[in-house]
């Protein structure tokens, strides 16, 4: 083959990749948010569980961040390990230590009870409850303003 058709073939394939991509990122442009943000006090349900969070409060000298929450529709026992706290640095999990008040667990009947986050190595003011359960998706904004 002479070096001008490779040269040739090669702006081609290079065009086709570049019109495949667009057609990509056009795609991408139209899809909606996947996951929907519940309120402070709407009640949701996420795979197998339902869940209501109450409020929440900030405790400075612990440092100690405390959501109130309803939940329940299963038995699980580590199914408190299902919610997150996106702080912008990595996601931090509940504490799972025993305490009074404290969800430890997931059972049929629902509960109030509190999920507390350790927030000692977070930085900055921005607070979103993340429910997983399967494929399904949730999230609370908890940030103030």
């Amino acid at each position: 083959m002479k070096t001008r058709t490779l040269l040739l073939l090669s702006v081609g394939v290079g065009l086709a990749i570049l019109l495949a991509g667009g057609v990509f990122l056009f795609q991408l442009s139209n899809e909606a948010a996947t996951v929907d943000v519940a309120d402070i006090g709407e009640r949701v349900e996420v795979g197998d569980v339902e869940a209501t969070v109450r409020g929440v409060s900030e405790t400075v000298a612990a440092p100690l961040f405390s959501v109130q929450i309803e939940v329940g529709g299963v038995d699980d026992g580590d199914g408190t390990g299902s919610f997150r706290l996106i702080t912008g640095a990595d996601p931090l999990s509940p504490l799972a230590a025993p305490s009074p008040g404290r969800c430890t667990e997931i059972t049929i009947e629902p509960q109030e009870c509190s999920l507390d986050f350790d927030i000692s190595t977070t930085e900055g003011p921005n607070r979103v409850l993340v429910l997983r359960r399967g494929d399904e998706q949730r999230r609370w904004d908890l940030t103030d303003g």
